[in-house]
């Protein structure tokens, strides 16, 4: 009997229940909980499944998954190496259509709007004690932009990339959460229903010369960026070309779905109770959401500010699209807008303060990667 009891203990000393702690079993849970927003309430499946399921595994003692030489370990270098960012935003590129902010782009400016939640996050770090560099990690969570926000920190602070990947993706996967109670209480039931004319065509030729001209202009003066701006560009003159529909589909489609998923597991397999449970994983969670709040709050000011200037003829709900998140931030403006009204298809109208809003954090996070000195 007591060598059985012997072998017992000594079979249960091999395993991850003896590791396992109180905080392992918190984020475990975390991990179910994002999973059950992906799968039940459907909030941006393809984000929060990989992250919770991410989470899940890296909160179990003892399986050497994450430890060098370990699979997930292989999938984070894509995260260290800062090689998804510019991937993802190859993939994106192929699935954009530029189109509405080319036909409106005087609403590009509600993407300037909608990004003062940047600089409210930076400040606030910087007041809790952040060093700037880390302020301006946790600043570019209010871009709402998850591939700059991960590029960004991992030149500036990659000693905070579990939590500010996070918390991007997280927020991001929860705008329609967070948006709707803001959109709908800094705007009145008329301006939520006002219907916008239609936008005017644009050609082949203008779209097939927007993402050579964005290009080179962006590439020469912020250089720093230079990585994303081109594969996201690429990735749109793959599909706008009209001559490479196999290389489109690719990089849209299966290529994109692969890269999601390691870099999905890889942000979750960040969430280790030793280094996540801290008081500044707290702050800067904090600071996340109020840079989303303000952000979307900034992007609805500014589009009513800019529907006097029109006359009445823009809906305040396209400026919280502002933020960067493609096509989610746009997706969200419309099912506000269309319980206001059935008939208002705002979706495109959206998408050129959405789209502006990627430019906008771009252009953001290379300014503070050059007056920091960063390359």
């Amino acid at each position: 009997m007591e060598l059985l009891l012997k072998l017992f203990n000594d079979m249960i000393q091999t395993t991850g229940l003896v590791h396992l702690t109180w905080g392992n079993v918190f984020l475990i849970l975390v991990g179910i909980f994002l999973i059950y927003l992906a799968i039940v309430k459907k909030y941006e499946p393809f984000l929060l499944l990989p992250i919770g399921f991410g989470s899940i595994v890296a909160n179990i003692p003892a399986t050497d998954l994450l430890e060098p030489g370990g699979l997930i370990h292989f999938f984070y270098l894509g995260v260290e190496k800062v090689i998804y960012p510019p991937l993802i935003f190859l993939g994106v590129g192929a699935m954009t259509d530029f189109g509405p902010m080319i036909a409106n782009p005087s609403l590009m400016i509600l993407g300037a709007f909608a990004h003062i939640g940047i600089f409210i996050a930076l400040i606030g770090a910087k007041l809790l004690g952040f060093s700037i560099f880390e302020a301006g990690a946790i600043g570019i969570i209010g871009g709402a932009d998850g591939p700059m926000a991960i590029y960004v920190t991992q030149k500036l602070a990659p000693h905070l990339m579990a939590q500010i990947s996070v918390a991007a993706y997280s927020y991001m996967a929860l705008m329609p959460l967070i948006q709707p109670p803001i959109m709908r209480l800094l705007t009145t039931k008329e301006e939520r229903q006002i219907m916008m004319k239609q936008m005017r065509p644009v050609s082949k030729t203008e779209k097939i010369a927007f993402p050579i001209v964005i290009t080179v202009l962006i590439d020469l003066l912020l250089p720093p960026i230079a990585p994303l701006i081109t594969m996201l560009m690429l990735g749109n003159l793959l599909k706008e070309s009209g001559v490479v529909d196999r290389l489109a589909k690719t990089v849209s489609g299966e290529f994109m779905n692969v890269i999601t998923i390691l870099l999905g597991v890889s942000i979750g397999s960040t969430m280790k109770a030793d280094t996540f449970l801290t008081i500044k994983t707290l702050e800067i969670v904090t600071l996340g959401l109020i840079a989303f709040m303000t952000g979307t709050a900034g992007g609805v000011l500014g589009a009513k500010f800019l529907n006097k200037l029109s006359g009445g003829k823009i809906n305040p709900l396209v400026g919280s699209a502002g933020i960067a998140s493609v096509p989610i931030a746009a997706r969200v403006s419309h099912s506000v807008a269309i319980k206001e009204n059935p008939y208002n298809f705002l979706i495109m109208h959206a998408m050129g303060p959405n789209l502006a809003g990627v430019f906008g954090t771009a252009i953001a996070g290379g300014i503070m990667l050059v007056l920091l000195g960063v390359h």
